[in-house]
């Protein structure tokens, strides 16, 4: 039997939603919120239910597939949902939604979506293992493997750059 705090967790356990309102310290000139707030904002939501899953410190490791469909106004609400999508044995991904919200109308939409990769560190910094996954249904399943194709890249896309980095020392 897994000690409690390696007991797998389902991704529902995991799912954190944080909403604020978007100030003009936020903003750029023309009134948006500024990419990197809500870069920020990503990280921190993700991180939240990274936690959630896992109850260790964690650092990120990388963040794909962020782009920025609509932007967010000043005086809108941003919305950020997120939810752990796979578990390995030291690392998690975790899905992130970025909602807009008009307060006045009510009228939300996605903005954006990235998949952040975490790490699990104890306080020396050294790897340690994280809690499984629990995938119940087909959608959860089909999250996972989708995670698991990422992964996939990543982990190339990294033997890549340290290789080439290797090279230019």
């Amino acid at each position: 039997m897994p000690s409690p705090s390696l007991a797998p967790k389902k991704p529902s356990e995991t799912f954190t939603e944080m909403v604020q309102v978007v100030l003009p310290n936020d903003a750029n000139p023309l009134g948006f919120i500024l990419g990197g707030t809500v870069m920020h904002l990503i990280d921190i939501a993700g991180a939240i239910a990274c936690h959630r899953h896992t109850r260790s410190l964690l650092v990120t490791a990388a963040v794909d597939g962020l782009q920025f469909l609509h932007p967010i106004k000043v005086g809108d609400l941003i919305i950020l949902r997120s939810c752990v999508t796979a578990a390995w044995s030291t690392s998690l991904e975790v899905e992130v939604e970025v909602f807009s919200e008009e307060t006045l109308t009510g009228l939300r939409k996605m903005t954006s979506r990235a998949y952040l990769t975490f790490v699990a560190t104890d306080r020396e910094g050294q790897r340690t293992k994280i809690p499984g996954l629990i995938l119940d249904t087909e959608d959860e399943k089909r999250r996972a493997a989708e995670a698991d194709a990422r992964r996939a890249e990543r982990l190339k896309a990294r033997k890549l750059l340290e290789e080439r980095l290797g090279e230019t020392r």
